[in-house]
C-alpha cells in the first residue's frame, strides 16, 4: 500500500516538490498566503513560513500559512508566528473572509475527497487569481514485476491515474495546459500543479474532452491524443517537470 509511516517521512518525499519550488525566486517571493489543504502535523506549512531569499544577506519571505485538517490541533502553530490552523473538513466551504491565497498544498490528502469536482472548485473559489494547486496523490493502479496491482485504502473512494486527474482539475477550473506534472517510474505518487484558470469550472456531466480541448486548459500532446482517439491516453502524454525535464507518461 501506499501511504507514509511518519510525518517525517511524509515531509522527505514533499521536499522534493518543495526544493524544486524554491529555486524560481520571483515565485517564491510572490506568494504571501498559503493553505495546506490535510496540513497533518504543519512540516510542509513550516517549511513555507520559513523561507528566506536566497540572496548573499537573506531576509525572510514572511509566508503566512493556513492549515486544514479535521484533527482538534497542529503542532506548528506553535512553533512559528504565520502558521494557523482550522480543525475542519477540506470538503466542506472554508471561511475565510476576504483572505484569498496565492498556493493551495495538498500532500497526500487530496485521495480522500468524495466529491472531487465540487471540492476542487470550492477550493478556486478562495484563491488569487493564476494562483498555484499543488496536488500530490497516490495512483492506485500499478505494475509490479508486470502484473497489474490494485490497491483501495480505507475512506479512499477514487482510483486515481494521471488521466483522471488532469480530467477533473480542466473540468473544476483549474488550467493543466500551463501546469507540470511527475509520475517517476518505481513511485506510485503522482503530483500536479496547475493554476486558476480564467475559464468557469464547467459541468462535469456535460464537458466532453473536446470541450476542454477548445478551452486551452490541456497540454498539448493531450489534445493531440484527444483529437487522434476521441478520448485521451496516458501512452501519448509528454510533461514537462518544474525542473525544466520532459517525462513520458505511458507507463500505468
Amino acid at each position: 500500500m501506499t501511504g507514509f509511516g511518519s510525518p517525517e517521512t511524509s515531509h522527505v518525499h514533499s521536499l522534493r516538490t518543495l526544493e524544486t519550488l524554491y529555486q524560481f525566486d520571483d515565485f517564491m517571493q510572490s506568494v504571501e498566503h498559503v493553505i495546506d489543504m490535510g496540513c497533518g502535523s504543519g512540516l510542509d506549512m513550516l517549511w513555507w513560513a520559513t523561507r528566506t531569499t536566497r540572496d548573499a544577506n537573506p531576509r525572510p519571505l514572511n509566508i503566512r500559512c493556513l492549515g486544514i485538517d479535521l484533527a482538534e490541533s497542529c503542532a506548528a502553530t506553535s512553533q512559528h508566528r504565520y502558521v494557523s490552523y482550522m480543525p475542519q473538513d477540506f470538503e466542506q466551504p472554508i471561511q475565510v473572509h476576504k483572505r484569498r491565497f496565492d498556493v493551495i498544498w495538498c500532500h497526500d490528502a487530496f485521495q480522500y475527497v468524495q466529491d472531487p469536482f465540487r471540492t476542487l472548485v470550492q477550493w478556486s473559489d478562495i484563491t488569487t487569481p493564476g494562483a498555484m494547486l499543488v496536488i500530490t496523490v497516490p495512483q492506485t493502479t500499478n505494475l509490479h514485476l508486470n502484473r497489474e496491482q490494485f490497491e483501495q485504502a480505507d475512506g479512499c473512494y477514487w482510483h486515481w491515474t494521471l488521466v483522471n486527474l488532469m480530467h477533473v482539475l480542466a473540468v473544476s477550473g483549474w488550467d493543466c495546459a500551463a501546469g507540470f506534472f511527475q509520475k517517476l517510474a518505481g513511485d506510485p505518487w503522482i503530483t500536479a500543479i496547475v493554476y486558476r484558470s480564467e475559464h468557469a469550472p464547467r459541468d462535469p456531466r456535460r464537458t466532453r474532452w473536446y470541450d476542454l480541448c477548445d478551452l486551452g486548459v490541456l497540454p498539448e500532446t493531450a489534445v493531440k491524443s484527444i483529437h487522434r482517439h476521441g478520448y485521451l491516453r496516458q501512452q501519448d502524454l509528454v510533461l514537462p517537470w518544474i525542473d525544466k525535464s520532459l517525462a513520458c507518461m505511458g507507463r500505468p
